[in-house]
C-alpha cells in the first residue's frame, strides 16, 4: 500500500543505517550500507543463536558456562559496526519507524521457523516506567508490534513489568549481570494466561535481561519461550 504523498514529503522514510532518504518503494537499504550488515551466519550456538567458529560445537562458552531458560533465541545481525549505530538511533533518537526495517528483517531470516513455532502470544522485553516516560516508547515493543502484524499474533505489551530501575549493565561481567536483574521483572495483572511466548528485544548482549524475563514467565506458569532480537553482542564467550 503506498503512502499519503504529504507524508512521505514532510516524513521521508531514511535508511536506518546511514540516514538517507530513501524513495518510497526503494528497498530499506542504500547499497553501500546492505554490504556493511553483518548478518548471523552458521555455525551458531544453539541456544543464543550466535554465529561460533567451532562447527563441532552445540553451544558457545556463555551458554555454556551459565545456563539459559528459554528454547532458544533468534538474533539476526551481530552487534556491530552500522546495525550498532543504527539500533542506537532507534533506542536514543526516536527513529521509531525503524522498527518496521528490523521486522523485516527477523521475518526474511526466521519468518517460516517463528510461524512453525506456533505461540500463543508475544512478548516486549519491558523498560522501567521511568525510562518509557523519559523515552516515549519501548523499543522492544515497537519490534514486537511490528512482528504481531506479520505473524498475526497477538502481542501483549503489558504482560511484564519491569518493577527495578536496574544499575547500568555495561561494567559487569555476566554473571553481576545476571544478579544484577534478579527480581527485576514481574507478570502483570492482566488476566491473560500464556503457554508458549515469543519474548522480544533489540539487543542480546551476555543474556541476562533475555534469562530473567524467561525465568519470571515461567515462573508466572508459561511452559516455553522462544526469544528474537535484532542483534547479538559478542558476550563474554572466549
Amino acid at each position: 500500500m503506498r503512502r499519503n504523498s504529504i507524508i512521505d514529503l514532510v516524513f521521508p522514510r531514511r535508511c536506518p543505517l546511514c540516514g538517507e532518504v530513501r524513495a518510497y518503494g526503494d528497498k530499506w537499504v542504500c547499497d553501500n550500507c546492505d554490504k556493511e550488515l553483518v548478518w548471523i551466519e552458521k555455525p551458531v550456538c544453539l541456544k543464543c543463536g550466535k554465529t561460533i567458529s567451532n562447527a563441532e560445537a552445540e553451544y558457545c562458552g556463555d551458554c555454556e558456562r551459565i545456563k539459559k531458560s528459554f528454547e532458544r533465541c533468534y538474533p539476526v545481525f551481530a552487534y556491530e559496526g552500522a546495525v550498532k549505530d543504527s539500533l542506537y538511533q532507534f533506542k536514543y533518537k526516536n527513529q521509531r519507524e525503524y522498527a518496521v526495517f528490523y521486522s523485516d528483517c527477523i521475518m526474511k531470516m526466521y519468518g517460516h521457523e517463528l510461524r512453525r513455532l506456533a505461540v500463543d502470544g508475544i512478548v516486549p522485553v519491558p523498560v522501567h516506567s521511568h525510562k518509557k516516560k523519559v523515552r516515549g516508547y519501548n523499543q522492544a515493543e515497537l519490534i514486537a508490534r511490528e512482528l504481531g502484524k506479520r505473524l498475526d499474533i497477538s502481542v501483549y505489551g503489558n504482560y511484564l513489568e519491569r518493577n527495578t530501575d536496574t544499575n547500568p549493565q555495561k561494567e559487569l561481567d555476566d554473571k553481576e549481570r545476571m544478579k544484577n536483574l534478579k527480581n527485576a521483572f514481574n507478570i502483570s495483572e492482566n488476566g491473560v494466561k500464556l503457554s508458549k511466548v515469543l519474548l522480544v528485544d533489540d539487543i542480546y548482549t551476555s543474556g541476562a535481561t533475555m534469562e530473567a524475563c524467561t525465568s519470571t514467565l515461567l515462573q508466572g506458569g508459561v511452559k516455553e519461550v522462544y526469544c528474537v532480537s535484532v542483534a547479538i553482542g559478542r558476550g563474554f564467550d572466549r
